[in-house]
Order: C-alpha cells, then structure tokens, then sequence
C-alpha cells in the first residue's frame, strides 16, 4: 500500500472518530466511504470494522456512566434474528452497490419524523432496531443515520445517546467483522492475495488505536460545548452531504 494511502487512511481516522465522537455517528459514514474508494470491499468492510470497534468502544467507555443498558440488551436479542437472515441471504454488495446503499443511509435523517413513529424505549422497538441496524450496517458497511431514527423521539439527554448507539455499534461491528472476513480470508489464499486484498501493513491497525482513542476524546471535549439543538441539527446536514456525495459517486461507478 503506497505511503500517501496509509496516509490518508490514518488521518481519516483521526478525523471520523472526532467527528463520531461528537455525534455519535457521521464519522462511520465518512470513513467507510474513504475506505471504500481505497481498497475492495471486504477489506474496506473489516478495516471499518476494527476502526471502529476502537473508537465505539473507546467512546462507550468514556461515557459509560451514560449508557442505558436496558436499551442494549433489547438490542442484542434484534441481532440475533438479523445474523440468521444474513447468513440465509449470503449476499455482499459490490463497490458501486455499497457507494449507493450509503448515499440511501445518509438520506434517512431527511425521513419526516411524523412518518415513521418509532421510539427506542417503547416496548419491542429496541429489539426492532438491533434486528434492522445490525442487517444494514452488515452489508452496507454503516446504519447510523437508522439507529438514529430510533433515537430522535427518545426522551434520554445527547450523552446518553451517544454512549448507549456506541456499546451497540461495538456489537454491530463485530458481527459485520465476521461476515466480511470469509471472503477475505479467501482472497488472502489466492496468489497474490495479499496485493489483490490491498491490506495495509500490520503496524497500521496498531497506529489507528491511539489515533481513534484521541479522536474520540477531543470529540467528546466538543460534545460537552455543545446544546442538543446544535448537536441534532449538525448530525443531520453533515450526514446529508456525505449521502450526497456517495450516491453520486456510486452511480458513476456504475
């Protein structure tokens, strides 16, 4: 992998998780777009994968006092459903395919709050958002704009929001790790596999851990700065252009 690639890749890291760590999501959307335009697929998928399970994790931990582990566990028992109709479906996207699936994501925040009347903390509805965030997240790579669709009704204060959507992307990113990874390792058998999956070397995935870490802690620096009027109004136009911008470029592609 060239230098100016690695590059980009650990600056793109710093940055989306500042930007993940003030929102709670966005930076996902950027940066699996970044990776997506990089380097095939699968690799993209188990990079953003690792990438952020570093920075969900870290920022579930520096907000753990916020997270409502009530609405976690409901969300757990949706994933399991949704890893049956995964494995059962068996289908992964192809680049131009993943570019418009994440355009289509970014656009859900425009999705008129008065038609779709979902609430996380009512009955069975966490169940219902780990079921159909964990589904999408898996093969398109990002479900934030989803899980926030569950969240805009709730009644619980922006850290909590923040810290209980990242204990559930940890989950979520784990399983799409999982699913991402066959056709890797497969890729990774073949000759020349290495250059064909375009890894980047080995001491990349240990840089990226500090980077997502100090990413994550300026953002939650901003985070506290910020009104819930503020937070819920830049989430919304930063994720719409990022839609944008990759529904054009997936349908270039095609």
């Amino acid at each position: 992998m060239p230098s100016a690639v690695i590059a980009l890749l650990l600056a793109a890291t710093f940055v989306t998780a500042t930007i993940s760590g003030i929102f709670g999501m966005a930076g996902g959307l950027i940066l699996m777009g970044v990776l997506a335009s990089l380097v095939p697929v699968a690799t993209a998928m188990v990079m953003h994968g690792f990438i952020q399970i570093v920075s969900n994790g870290s920022r579930a931990f520096l907000l753990r006092q916020h997270i409502s582990w009530a609405i976690t566990g409901r969300y757990a028992l949706g994933i399991g459903a949704a890893i049956a109709l995964i494995w059962l479906i068996a289908w992964r996207p192809t680049q131009p395919v993943v570019f418009i699936l994440l355009g289509l994501t970014g656009l859900l925040v425009w999705v008129p709050k008065g038609w779709v009347d979902i609430n996380v903390e009512r009955r069975f509805q966490a169940e219902l958002c780990g079921f159909l965030v964990q589904t999408l997240n898996t093969i398109a790579g990002v479900a934030g704009p989803l899980l926030d669709l569950f969240f805009v009704k709730s009644q619980i204060p922006r850290q909590a929001v923040v810290a209980t959507k990242a204990i559930t992307q940890v989950m979520a990113h784990a399983v799409k790790i999982a699913f991402w990874g066959w056709p890797l390792l497969a890729m990774l058998s073949a000759p020349d596999g290495e250059a064909m999956a375009g890894l980047p070397p080995l001491w990349v995935f240990a840089v990226v851990v500090p980077l997502s870490l100090a990413g994550t802690w300026l953002g939650g620096l901003i985070l506290e700065r910020m009104t819930d009027a503020n937070f819920r109004t830049w989430t919304k136009w930063i994720v719409t252009a990022t839609g944008l911008v990759y529904l054009w470029q997936g349908f270039s592609l095609l």
